[in-house]
Order: structure tokens, then C-alpha cells, then sequence
């Protein structure tokens, strides 16, 4: 039986060529920042994969490795049982990460100049793998009402009009601010991307992380008009903290897009995942459950934490309720600091180290990300350093 107390114990990553540890310095010009941006979790993943990655290795051979049926078949029972979505394994695909897919996708299934339409305030890479292929990012931005982040509808559906976009890149649930967005709200953007010729393609990589008073919707899985005008990035890196394995899926029932898809990874000499990654994946994915439902709870203790302390002690900073992900959205606007203040105030002054939220869009500005992935004497003392700054200010 796993137990809470699991996820309390600190570990130190300095010296592991952790990106969020060992490039402290280089990120925050201070090596005394604690780092609490990047989107992994200091806890260590599920036994099992660790035992089985062990057990792999001691055969010491480490040749070329198919994604077979069994890995498939594990992929299909979790997603199954997970998200109550009944796909076909002949239906996926395989990439070294989701932001790759992303990539792949864009080049596959538009055209140089065409437009792509994003959500923002997002996750940075959105913008690059539209802009870096020749094509044009339009914006749906969404709107901050009381406290909760809304999509406005009538400009989501103009905005494809008035640019004859192409394709929708959807984060579900949405990175950095939590949202995990309704059936309804899936549906009505599902509906206009099939009215104007839309593909859908739907980051959903933080889909089991959800809090438990919301559920993730795979937007594929509404109908089966929906599921043959989507494409489905999910995978288990963020869920069990497998991101440095290099392992995730694409889930896509249309035969021609899967094919056009599928051409592209291999124009790019993208052919198979790494050993370590079919192994893990797998792993997690059979015996994970009971692990993630520990973490969830964790993750939303510190939710909580975070959320009363700065309610309790400052008026300067409002934290967003996130409805998933382990990404806490913070509103500093009331610091009245511009961008550059705000994020020297948090490196050099609170010694936290955080996202920018200006580079998530301009939508993003006087707001900033934080990873609450952590055991909980790491964000009380986060936060501790950030309200002991303002106090000072």
C-alpha cells in the first residue's frame, strides 16, 4: 500500500542533470533560487518502473526495440479505464514527446502560410510549432472572469473565419492555467472546428491529472464525427514524472491523417521510442493507479496550501483555483510591477524560481507559473521566501 508520507521525503537532483536542479544558476543567475518552475515533480515515479527499467538493464543489450502489442495493449486499458475512452491500438502512434508531435503534425496536415489557431495564455512551444514552420499563429484569447478563465466562443469561431485557419492546437487540460475544460466546452469547440474544415489537434498530456471534482474529457472521445477530426498527444511523463525517458503517443482514428502522420516521423528519421521508455511506459501504466491517486491527493493538500496561505497573508498576489495539472497560475498584477520588476522580484528578491507568465503570451503579463510537484516542506518554504520578500518590498 503506497502512503502519503512517500511523497515527503526530499530528495536531492543536484548532480543528475536536472534541468530544474542544475541549471538553476544558468536560468536564474543565482544558485540559491529554489527552482520551482519547469513542469516535473521531485517525487520518484512509481516502483514498478523503476523495477523494471532494473530489470531490463541487467540484460545488458540494448539494441533496437519495436513498440509491440503489449505496450499497446497497456496504453489501451489505461485510457480505457482512465478516461473512459474505448480506442483502437492500431489507432497509435509513437514520439519521442508531445511537444515533437506537435511538430510532426503541424507540418503534416497544413500547409506552409496557413494559420493555426492556439489559446492563450499557453504553453511557449504552441507558438513555435506553429511559427517555425512557416505558419501563422492567430489567437483566441481567454478571458479571466471572477476568478476563472472562460473561452469566448463568438471570437474562437471569427477568428478561424476571418484567417481560414486550418487548425486548432487545444491544451486539455489547458497549461498554465489549470482549466480542465467541460463537455460542453469541448463540444462547442469541436462543433465549430467540423463547421469551417478545422483539424483538432489536443495537447492532452496533464489529462490525469485532475482534481477530483473534474473529470478529463478526451475531446476525440465525444462522438465519432469528433474522433475522425482529431488528434489526440497524450503521455505518461508528466503523470508518473517519466519526461527525461522520452516516451508518448499520438491517438489517431483517421486512417488518411494517421498515414500523413505517420509519413512525417519517418521524413524526419523519427522511427522508434527509446528501450527504457517502451519499459517504463509500460510499467506505468499497468501498475500506476493506486500511485497517481497518492499523488493527486498530495498534489491538492499543496494546492491548498499555497492557495491559503497567500489568501491569509497578502492582498498582492491572488492564486488562481487550478482545476488540474500540478501548475498553480498566479495574479502579481496588484504588485503593480512591470515584467522585468516581477520576474527580478521573484529571482533575486523572493529567491523562488518561477515561469515568467509573459512568456506564455502577452496575455500572460503580471502573472507567473508555479510547480507545486514537491514535497510539501519545499512549497512552504516557496512560499515562506516569496511573502517574506513582499514584506520587504
Amino acid at each position: 500500500m503506497i502512503k502519503v508520507e512517500k511523497f515527503q521525503q526530499k530528495w536531492d537532483r543536484k548532480g543528475t542533470r536536472s534541468v530544474k536542479w542544475d541549471l538553476t544558476k544558468t536560468f536564474f543567475k543565482d544558485k540559491d533560487v529554489l527552482p520551482m518552475w519547469v513542469a516535473d515533480m521531485d517525487f520518484p515515479s512509481v516502483d514498478a518502473v523503476q523495477e523494471a527499467i532494473t530489470e531490463r538493464a541487467k540484460h545488458n543489450i540494448y539494441g533496437y526495440s519495436v513498440t509491440d502489442q503489449p505496450l499497446k495493449d497497456a496504453i489501451h486499458g489505461w485510457v480505457n479505464k482512465q478516461h473512459h475512452w474505448e480506442i483502437n491500438t492500431d489507432w497509435l502512434l509513437f514520439s519521442p514527446g508531445v511537444v515533437t508531435s506537435l511538430h510532426m503534425v503541424v507540418q503534416a496536415l497544413t500547409n506552409e502560410e496557413d494559420h493555426v489557431l492556439i489559446q492563450t495564455p499557453v504553453y511557449p512551444p504552441f507558438y513555435d510549432a506553429v511559427k517555425k514552420h512557416n505558419r501563422h499563429v492567430v489567437k483566441n484569447s481567454l478571458q479571466l472572469k471572477e476568478g476563472k478563465y472562460e473561452i469566448d466562443f463568438d471570437d474562437f469561431e471569427q477568428q478561424i473565419i476571418d484567417h481560414q485557419v486550418t487548425m486548432f492546437i487545444l491544451c486539455s487540460p489547458h497549461n498554465p492555467l489549470g482549466r480542465v475544460w467541460t463537455k460542453e466546452e469541448l463540444t462547442t469547440m469541436a462543433d465549430i472546428c467540423l463547421k469551417h474544415n478545422v483539424t483538432i489537434v489536443s495537447d492532452e498530456i496533464h489529462g490525469d491529472l485532475t482534481y477530483k471534482e473534474y473529470t478529463h474529457v478526451p475531446i476525440a472521445s465525444l462522438s465519432e464525427k469528433f474522433s475522425q477530426n482529431a488528434v489526440t498527444c497524450m503521455a505518461p511523463s508528466k503523470t508518473f514524472n517519466l519526461a527525461g525517458l522520452q516516451g508518448s503517443y499520438l491517438i489517431v482514428p483517421n486512417k488518411d491523417k494517421r498515414q500523413k502522420i505517420k509519413d512525417q516521423f519517418s521524413s524526419q528519421g523519427l522511427g522508434m521510442l527509446n528501450t527504457f521508455a517502451i519499459v517504463a511506459m509500460e510499467a506505468a501504466y499497468l501498475h500506476g493507479e493506486e500511485w497517481l491517486d497518492k499523488l493527486l491527493e498530495v498534489l491538492h493538500e499543496n494546492k491548498e496550501y499555497v492557495q491559503k496561505a497567500f489568501h491569509d497573508n497578502t492582498n498582492l498576489i491572488n492564486v488562481l483555483d487550478s482545476e488540474g495539472t500540478y501548475l498553480l497560475w498566479l495574479d502579481c498584477r496588484s504588485m503593480n510591477l512591470s515584467s522585468s520588476e516581477l520576474k527580478q522580484f521573484f529571482q533575486s528578491k523572493a529567491k523562488v524560481g518561477l515561469n515568467d507568465g509573459l512568456s506564455f503570451g502577452h496575455e500572460g503579463d503580471g502573472f507567473m507559473r508555479m510547480n507545486i510537484a514537491c514535497p510539501k516542506e519545499t512549497v512552504v518554504e516557496g512560499v515562506n521566501r516569496i511573502l517574506a520578500a513582499l514584506k520587504d518590498m
